[in-house]
């Protein structure tokens, strides 16, 4: 039997008050009873949120291992873009208050209509200059209905003999952890032990246009789409050349293959335009969506995309139980246009462009610490020269105890990507403490 109480600090499990633990209790719990699939900082946890960008969070008291304090901690990662409207944004959670108070419709299957997926469907397809949209839940399922749809194209428009579909990745891209998602990697630690994995994809070096262009000429006729992060974020934030996408939008269309996009770490403003390929003037066949999407609040994606595309799609083809329901689709509408009316976008660019001007500095006043500082808009990265002090992981530690919030990503890669809410002053506070934290390593 289990037994429930409570509600926030008072919130009590068979006689355990949430609100009570400390965080090495907390990190007990996870480490007893959870998966160990992360690897959360040490010594916190969060509690609740004070702004758009500040999490409160409790830390172990100086006093006792048993006992917390409780302090600020500028949120750097945003989780990973999920939040790029802000913790809480005020906009939203009304939308989402006024609808279950007023509207009463929170679920509905989408074996019948509701009023609110037009309004959805109205609103994300004049956001992003598509022609439909099918809304999902998580973003890996955004990019696994992206896959599926590819596939179909090839097959039932392109006309490619039936299971020699070929799609093609980049080596250093991350679409999730499903297993069609870790079939597109190669990255061994998200592959090893969970094979055997999906057939029909072969990977070409990012912002490599000669490898590409060589596949296609040898492939072309057998390959459907080109399935890509226009900016690598798991990798690191790799930022490719300038060039590189309208080559491979004009290759693509040369032989007849889908330019697809996985814009789910990219989108809703997060590189300094609504989605990051715009900043490269080109336009993707199929793109999917997520995180930013849901704004913070619930957990929303979508897949857009052309006519001819989605349009492969036939009823009992694809479904979600959770994907456009009501509640989502509200939230859904609302995160956009809190982006448009808040002009996140351009404060993204604005506030990127001074965050990129610290980690200049970051590199110029410690360059045989700093080996390349990457990024577009408030999607940055500073990775270091491999040592055992430039550890990214020490670097987030050491950043955690200065006040800020941060996680490392490839060993010495530390990704910084606030909320697109974030000011002057905290785009200040963050350069400075990152460099104090660098200099004294």
């Amino acid at each position: 039997m289990v037994k429930i109480d409570g509600y926030g600090d008072k919130l009590t499990i068979n006689g355990v008050c949430i609100g009570d633990l400390s965080p090495s209790e907390h990190a007990k719990i996870e480490k007893e009873k959870g998966g160990q699939n992360y690897s959360p900082l040490e010594d916190v946890v969060v509690s609740h949120v004070k702004d758009s960008s500040t999490l409160i969070c409790r830390k172990p008291s100086p006093n006792s291992v048993d006992a917390y304090v409780e302090e600020e901690l500028l949120d750097g990662l945003c989780c990973y873009s999920a939040v790029n409207q802000g913790q809480l944004n005020q906009t939203i959670v009304n939308a989402v208050v006024a609808h279950l108070k007023d509207e009463k419709l929170p679920t509905v299957p989408r074996s019948i209509r509701h009023k609110y997926m037009s309004a959805f469907l109205l609103a994300s397809t004049s956001f992003t200059n598509m022609d439909r949209v099918v809304p999902k839940v998580a973003g890996v399922e955004s990019w696994e209905l992206t896959f599926k749809l590819c596939r179909r194209w090839g097959y039932f428009v392109k006309n490619i003999p039936e299971n020699k579909c070929i799609i093609v990745g980049a080596t250093g891209n991350f679409h999730g952890r499903s297993v069609s998602a870790v079939s597109m990697s190669d990255d061994p630690d998200a592959k090893r032990g969970f094979g055997p994995f999906v057939q029909g994809i072969e990977l070409v070096p990012f912002n490599d246009y000669e490898a590409l262009k060589d596949l296609f000429e040898k492939k072309g006729d057998r390959i459907a789409a080109f399935s890509v992060e226009p900016i690598q974020g798991e990798a690191g934030v790799i930022v490719p050349d300038d060039d590189y996408w309208p080559k491979v939008s004009a290759l693509c269309k040369k032989y007849n293959i889908l330019l697809a996009f996985d814009e789910v770490q990219t989108g809703f403003g997060r590189t300094g335009a609504n989605f990051a390929h715009q900043l490269y003037d080109v336009k993707p066949d199929i793109m999917g969506c997520g995180k930013a999407a849901g704004g913070g609040i619930l957990p929303v994606s979508f897949v857009a995309g052309r006519n001819d595309v989605i349009g492969t799609l036939t009823p009992g083809s694809e479904g979600s139980t959770f994907g456009g329901y009501p509640l989502a689709s509200v939230v859904g509408i609302y995160a956009i246009k809190t982006l448009i009316e808040e002009n996140l976008t351009q404060n993204a660019k604005i506030r990127g462009a001074q965050l990129m001007q610290h980690f200049e500095n970051l590199k110029n006043d410690f360059p045989d610490k700093i080996k390349e500082v990457r990024g577009k808009g408030l999607l940055t990265a500073f990775e270091m020269h491999d040592s055992d002090k430039l550890d990214g992981h020490i670097i987030s530690m050491e950043l955690l105890k200065n006040g800020i919030y941060a996680k490392e990503t490839h060993h010495s890669t530390v990704r910084i990507a606030p909320a697109l809410t974030v000011n002057e002053s905290h785009i200040n506070q963050l350069g400075e403490k990152i460099w104090q934290v660098v200099s004294k390593l």
